[in-house]
């Protein structure tokens, strides 16, 4: 065999070899992928059952959620009808639109992990404290693992109505960028007067970006 036939041999080894890797790659990604779009949008992870939720819900103690009718007006937000997601304090399903109709609703978006989000849901507990009846606070957690939120909600005193919503579909509906910290807020009417996409670090901070939008 000549030189430049071994050197043919070697080059198409070479290539066949990178070949394989790259298909190896491609399939990989693929599974990947797969696998992504198998486990995102879950409400909660499967690890949260109703019996493992029951401790973390009891350490957190949290509201319940409002109610369809428990406003006054329309059916509730148009963009938000048809989105059903689960409320953290038990597990019950929430017509997101029903609940917040009539309402002059603070939606604040946010995740267990979100740094800024654990900072500032204190200080929109204190904010509602301070509005009062008049205004109703509702916190969102965007990741489906549902006994880190409460677990963090017990961890800084923050009691307010929380809907779990693992799969995003609050913020979509409402054409939110995926970021958290978010507030969104919603006049009674159900229109969306505000969204924030900030931290927020004290009540008086949140009062002043609000305005009388919530008002």
């Amino acid at each position: 065999m000549t030189g430049k036939a071994r050197w043919t041999i070697a080059i198409l080894a070479v290539v066949a070899a990178l070949t394989a890797a790259l298909v190896a790659q491609l399939r990989d990604n693929s599974a990947t992928t797969a696998t992504t779009q198998t486990t995102a949008g879950r409400e909660h992870r499967d690890a949260d059952t109703p019996a493992a939720l029951a401790g973390p819900r009891e350490r957190a103690k949290l509201p319940s959620c409002p109610s369809a009718g428990g406003g006054v007006g329309g059916p509730g937000p148009a963009t938000l009808r048809g989105v059903t997601v689960e409320c953290a304090a038990d597990g019950s399903a929430v017509d997101v639109a029903s609940a917040l109709s009539g309402r002059r609703v603070v939606l604040n978006l946010w995740a267990y992990w979100c740094a800024p989000c654990a900072a500032e849901l204190p200080a929109m507990a204190e904010y509602q404290r301070r509005v009062g009846p008049d205004v109703l606070v509702v916190t969102v957690h965007q990741d489906e693992n549902e006994t880190a939120a409460l677990l963090r909600l017990a961890e800084l005193g923050v009691r307010l109505p929380t809907l779990q919503d693992g799969r995003r579909l609050i913020p979509a509906a409402l054409r939110v960028a995926n970021v958290v910290p978010a507030t969104v807020v919603l006049r009674p009417d159900g229109s969306v007067a505000q969204t924030l996409l900030r931290d927020f670090a004290s009540a008086d901070e949140i009062a002043a970006a609000v305005g009388n939008d919530a008002g």
